[in-house]
């Protein structure tokens, strides 16, 4: 497994660029970017077998086997107990579950929650009825909760002073169109977390992807999470040369 783990992260080929640590409000992020007009980015749930792949390690062995490489990787959006996503997910354009709307308990139904989404070489964050009102032909989608950042504006719920404090991480959209995902390196409020988003590092709307399970693949930081079983994954993987 280590010798797989080292030849996998050798063979990359992954910008330096790609993630960075940030600083802002007392707080650290790691953020990784990335351009989707070029970097081919997945949001994957289980195997062509129906199993879940739970881990980092083996989604970068089955993309292995496939000739890709997997050059960065984090938690996707909440699940259930059998790792299946909550929300909207679209996967190889196929709607594997289609979106909740109404309320409920918990951060994904803290409204307005939202939709990451990829198709046609674009790449989108929109609240979800803006997002189903869209027609935006997705290759990849994945609905978690709550909206960091809506049209510029902080989710109306969050607290400046908060004593929620947890490891978070989510993904947004700058002005450029760059792909933005963070994770903190300590624990932090949502209202900075969204703050950071919006102000540090520009995006005017972002998408909170999870609390304390957040885990992060980056092996040009050399980061490898293994603390938790996961359902969904965002990925992006390059394919090796034949």
């Amino acid at each position: 497994m280590v010798l797989l783990f080292g030849l996998i992260s050798g063979a990359t080929g992954a910008r330096s660029e790609e993630c960075e640590r940030e600083e802002a409000g007392g707080n650290a992020y790691i953020v990784c970017d990335f351009d989707s007009q070029i970097d081919d980015i997945r949001i994957v749930n289980r195997r062509p077998n129906g199993e879940p792949y739970r881990s980092f390690l083996a989604l970068v062995q089955a993309f292995w086997l496939d000739r890709h490489v997997v050059s960065f990787a984090t938690n996707g959006g909440m699940y259930h107990d059998d790792l299946s996503p909550v929300g909207l997910f679209v996967e190889y354009g196929i709607e594997r579950k289609a979106a909740v709307t109404g309320s409920g308990y918990g951060n994904f139904h803290l409204l307005p929650n939202g939709v990451f989404a990829v198709g046609g070489g674009k790449a989108v964050v929109r609240e979800t009825q803006a997002y189903l009102a869209s027609g935006f032909k997705a290759d990849y989608a994945t609905q978690s909760g709550p909206m960091l950042v809506i049209a510029g504006q902080i989710h109306p719920r969050f607290l400046p002073d908060s004593d929620s404090l947890k490891i978070r991480n989510g993904v947004g959209i700058d002005r450029q169109g760059k792909v933005r995902f963070v994770i903190s390196e300590r624990s932090v409020r949502f209202y900075d977390f969204a703050v950071f988003l919006r102000d540090t590092l520009g995006c005017a709307n972002a998408l909170y992807l999870d609390g304390s399970i957040s885990s992060l693949y980056a092996p040009d930081i050399g980061r490898h999470d293994r603390w938790f079983p996961m359902g969904p994954i965002i990925a992006v993987v390059k394919r090796l040369p034949d």
